[in-house]
Parts: C-alpha cells; structure tokens; sequence
C-alpha cells in the first residue's frame, strides 16, 4: 500500500530541503564536482556515440580526455592571456572614455562646458561612480582568477572528476533508477525524461550555440582590428542564451569602441555592426533552429529570474545549479498543472460526472 499523499510530500519537501541546506554550507567546496558533474553530463552523449561505433566506454572517455585535454591547453596558452589581459585593459579604460566623450559633447552643447550644470554634474558623478566601480570589480576578478589554490583546485579536480562521472554515468543513472519508490518509478522517469530533454536542449544546444557566436565575434572582431575586441566578442557570445540580449549589448559596445578608435572612417563602423547584423541572422536562421529546437521550455526572464536568485543564495556553485533547477521546476510546475487541469479541484462535481 503506498503512502499517502501528505507523507510523500514531507518526505519529499525533507529531501528538497536538505539539498538547498548542503549547497548553503558548502558552497565553493562542492565547486569542483558540481562543475565535474555538468561536463560529464555534456560530454555522455559523445560517449555513447563513440561507444556506438565500436569503442568501449573506457576508451571513449579517454579518448574524449585527450582531446578536451589538447584544446584546454591551446585555449589556456594562446587565447586565455590575452582575453585576461584585454578585459583589464578594458576595464581601465572607461573612465577615460567616459571623461573623454564628455568633452566631445562639451564641444557640440557648450552648456556642458559649465560645471554647475546639471548635465554636467551627472557625467562627472557617473563617470567617477564607473571608475570606482570598475577598479573594485577588476580587482575581484583578477583577484579570484589569481588565487593559486582555487586554480589547483579546479585545474587537477575537475577533469578528475569528470572522467570518474563520465566513465560510470550509464551505470550510475541505472543505480539511481533501481532506487526509484516502485509506484512512482514511471511518473519519475518520464518528469527526468522531460528535464532532461529541456536541459539537452538549453545547456547542449545553446551552450554549442554561444560557442560558436563568442568564438564567430571574437575572431571576427579581432580580425577587423577592433581593440579589445577578442573580450567584447567572447562576452557577447556568452550572454547569447537571451534572445538578442547578446548581439545588442555586444554590438552597441563593439560600434562604441569603433565610433572612438575609428572616428571618421565610418566604413569601419559600419563593418563592426555588420558583424553583428550576420551573427544575429545566422543564430536566428541556423543555429538555433537546428541545435536547440523550436521549443526549449525555458522562458528567458524565468532563467534570469533563476540565475539571480540561487546566485545571490548560493554564490557562482548557485547560478551553475541554477538552470538545472529552472528546468527541473519548470517541469515540475508543468506537471503540477497537468494533475490540477486533471483534477476534481478544478474540473468540480460537475465536470467529473461529464467525463
């Protein structure tokens, strides 16, 4: 006989409870697996399809080792460097600007020119307010990034990680299976099923979508001579998940960074926003549709939403848990909304006797 429901749902509200707590205390430390277990997790489908032509499991997770191991160094040489680099340089250089686009304007209005205005006094507050802010968010960035031992520690756990969780996912998913409460195994599997195809479509396909967008402006701006163009484009690339937010931000910083750097040679602007322009109409027309799907499941402000409040809770290890779990709970609610549609509260004595 199984239990009943408001049992269950303790139960349930107890383990819930209990793994919202383990993040709260541990924070940072579970930094490493967390991130070991997401790659994994990205990396299983190549696994199987290596397994499919004939390679055992153990080979195809070193097989996929060697080649992540190759691009990490080519990456942490080559291209990390300089990205650090130019976002430092960047970060320094906005209040200049700031200061410097206030004298351009200084010439065009001279109404700027006075320092009671009130115009005036709001570009110089502004730009004393972004080079404090700028100098406190360069020093916790580089900060963090510098620090040896969190370095060590995500550049020889992860990957350990990752190979253990690789090698024994199939088995550890079927171990997680045969642990399911029996009368509740196939309502489970298909809620899973349903996670993880919104999480195959979302963080597998946009993922390789912002991928290939950060590396298409980077590249493409450092080629059209942009400075600090190889940070701008990765940026942009990055924050490509939200619907045109990527190409908007990236390409109003881009043809900013050209209008100074360019001024007067206004081919060169106008090739910096084509950029842009092409990449928001290959992600539009190619990209998205066949990599992530018409249909993700995860609504942009929802995954913001997400993102802000389990990284003000839990820190960076909450905003990288925070798009499983904006699936999961999607899902969730989802499901809760199909039993209620379904359900005597909502259909009434009346529709229950028509059905």
């Amino acid at each position: 006989m199984a239990l009943p429901r408001a049992e269950q749902l303790r139960y349930w509200s107890i383990a819930a409870g209990f793994t919202l707590l383990v993040l709260w205390l541990l924070g940072d430390v579970i930094l490493p697996f967390v991130l070991g277990g997401a790659l994994a997790y990205l990396l299983d489908p190549i696994a199987d399809w290596l397994q499919e032509k004939g390679l055992s499991r153990i080979a195809s997770v070193i097989l996929i080792t060697l080649i992540a191991t190759v691009v990490f160094a080519v990456v942490l040489v080559l291209v990390l460097p300089q990205m650090i680099e130019q976002a430092a340089a960047l970060i320094q250089a906005i209040p200049p600007a700031v200061q410097d686009a206030g004298i351009w304007l200084s010439t065009r209005f001279p109404e700027l020119a006075d320092e009671n205005s009130g115009l005036r006094q709001s570009l110089d507050s502004f730009g004393s307010v972004l080079e404090e802010r700028a100098t406190e968010l360069l020093d916790t960035v580089l900060g963090s990034a510098l620090s040896l031992i969190n370095i060590l520690i995500l550049v020889f756990l992860v990957p350990v990680v990752t190979f253990y969780l690789l090698v024994d996912w199939d088995r550890m998913v079927a171990e997680i299976d045969a642990l399911l409460p029996r009368d509740h195994a196939p309502t489970i599997r298909k809620i899973m099923g349903d996670i993880d195809k919104t999480l195959a479509s979302f963080i597998r396909g946009q993922g390789t979508v912002c991928l290939i967008l950060g590396t298409y402006y980077a590249v493409a701006l450092v080629v059209a001579g942009l400075q600090y163009g190889l940070v701008v484009g990765f940026v942009a690339g990055l924050i490509s998940f939200i619907p045109y937010v990527g190409a908007l931000i990236g390409g109003v910083a881009s043809v900013g960074l050209a209008l100074f750097q360019f001024w007067g040679e206004w081919w060169m602007v106008a090739v910096i926003a084509a950029i842009f322009f092409a990449g928001q109409m290959v992600e539009g027309n190619i990209l998205t549709p066949n990599l992530v799907g018409s249909s993700v499941g995860l609504h942009p402000v929802w995954l913001l939403f997400a993102l802000s409040v389990f990284g003000s809770l839990f820190g960076f290890v909450g905003m990288l848990v925070a798009v499983p779990l904006a699936a999961a709970i999607g899902v969730l609610t989802r499901f809760l909304i199909g039993e209620y549609l379904d359900s005597r509260l909502y259909k009434g004595v009346s529709g229950t006797k028509q059905d």
